[in-house]
């Protein structure tokens, strides 16, 4: 029998706030995150505008000697990670940590070491390229500091799926505690890739917007959409065993009862165009938790804003719903936050968890102008307030990497 898994902690790292509260008051209110790039000199570049995370410092959540040793994505997951156990009001003096596991993935790493480690063998030498170079560049750092700092002796994995890489690492927690290997998982995702070779390397495919309008530019299933915004942050989420939970009286936030992963089988970068991958995603969500999708209320989309994906996208989720696809409410996080790439999916199941726990689905913001091959409810005049039996949050990664997964309003 597969156990029931429920999330009790959240934590977060974002565009629009720092902390659950911050950002959540940030989705109400309807806030963008998106401005000029400050990080370097965009003079050369096509695209000038990110969705940077402002006022983040890491010693408000460790001490000085752990930051210097993190790259700033390691940092955001930390920071998150420690905000969704207190919030679970874990206490590991009374848990035994070879039950608690970790699941936190990140896309693409630290290019800005890379970067800057690199300048520095062209300059001085190889023997001057910092030692601590590979440690604090790979992608699964996080996960290992997160376990160093909380004292976390389970499971740590380090799923790494592209733009993806947030939902699968939350499913695959999902599953870890399904079937007994942990009993309660941290899962999500962290990235920080705004950097000189991030924003060109992703502008030289024509991913990326070149608006210089931060309220048009990422601006999902919207017909002028030219390419996404490139976002930074983390989402990390408690996931917990029902008794587990119960025993402690844990407050219980939503209950996970679906998760579904495919592969497209078709290209790098381009999503199936028919979206039947991700419709089977869907799909396979829907069937595992024994919901149809009439009782699905709430889809909250992959959404980048590229004229590819959206209208992809589009057609899986009517591939997967069909007469129910015109009645679902649709809506894109990232016209507010941009792309976070690796954390994208983990903070997006997170404002699937508020939206069911506040009767609140928020608008794709800055939506205008509509597009005959997008033709869905995307939720484009304002906020909406009704109750959410059940959401959806999907991810869509290069390589063709799928994932879906169903959350529930919880009930005993």
């Amino acid at each position: 029998m597969k156990r029931r898994v429920v999330v009790t902690g959240l934590g977060v790292i974002s565009p629009i706030g720092n902390g659950i509260e911050e950002f959540w008051n940030g989705i109400l209110e309807n806030k963008v995150g998106i401005d000029t790039i400050t990080r370097f000199d965009t003079t050369d570049y096509k695209a000038k505008l990110a969705a940077e995370v402002k006022n983040f410092d890491a010693k408000k959540y460790m001490d000085a000697k752990a930051a210097k040793r993190m790259e700033l994505f390691c940092q955001y997951g930390v920071a998150a990670a420690k905000e969704a156990f207190s919030s679970a009001g874990l206490n590991m003096e009374k848990e035994d940590p070879y039950r608690i596991g970790i699941s936190v993935g990140c896309g693409v790493g630290s290019l800005q070491a890379v970067e800057r480690e690199y300048e520095r063998l062209l300059e001085k030498g190889p023997g001057r390229v910092n030692p601590l170079l590979v440690p604090m560049m790979i992608t699964n750092i996080a996960a290992g500091n997160i376990s160093i700092q909380l004292g976390i002796k389970g499971k740590s994995l380090n799923i790494v799926t592209a733009c993806a890489t947030g939902t699968h690492s939350i499913g695959e927690a999902f599953r870890s505690i399904q079937y007994k290997d942990a009993d309660v998982m941290l899962a999500g995702g962290c990235e920080a890739a705004i950097s000189k070779i991030g924003i060109a390397g992703f502008a030289a495919l024509n991913a990326l917007s070149t608006s210089t309008d931060p309220k048009r530019a990422s601006i999902p299933f919207d017909k002028e959409r030219n390419g996404f915004i490139m976002g930074e942050g983390a989402g990390v989420v408690v996931l917990e065993e029902l008794e587990h939970a119960q025993k402690r009286n844990a407050k219980i936030l939503a209950e996970v009862v679906g998760y579904g992963a495919t592969s497209d089988a078709y290209h790098i970068t381009s999503p199936s165009e028919d979206g039947a991958g991700a419709a089977k995603a869907m799909e396979l969500a829907m069937e595992e938790a024994d919901v149809n999708p009439e009782e699905v209320v709430y889809i909250n989309a992959h959404g980048t804003s590229t004229q590819l994906n959206d209208l992809f996208e589009t057609k899986a989720i009517k591939l997967a719903f069909k007469e129910a696809a015109s009645k679902v409410k649709i809506s894109s996080t990232k016209s507010m936050i941009g792309h976070l790439l690796g954390g994208a999916g983990a903070v997006e199941f997170i404002t699937c968890v508020k939206s069911i726990e506040e009767s609140y689905i928020h608008p794709t913001v800055g939506y205008q102008v509509p597009d005959e091959e997008c033709d869905l409810d995307y939720v484009t005049n304002g906020a909406i307030h009704m109750e959410i039996p059940y959401a959806i949050s999907n991810s869509l990664g290069f390589g063709g990497h799928n994932a879906s997964i169903l959350i529930k309003k919880f009930k005993e």
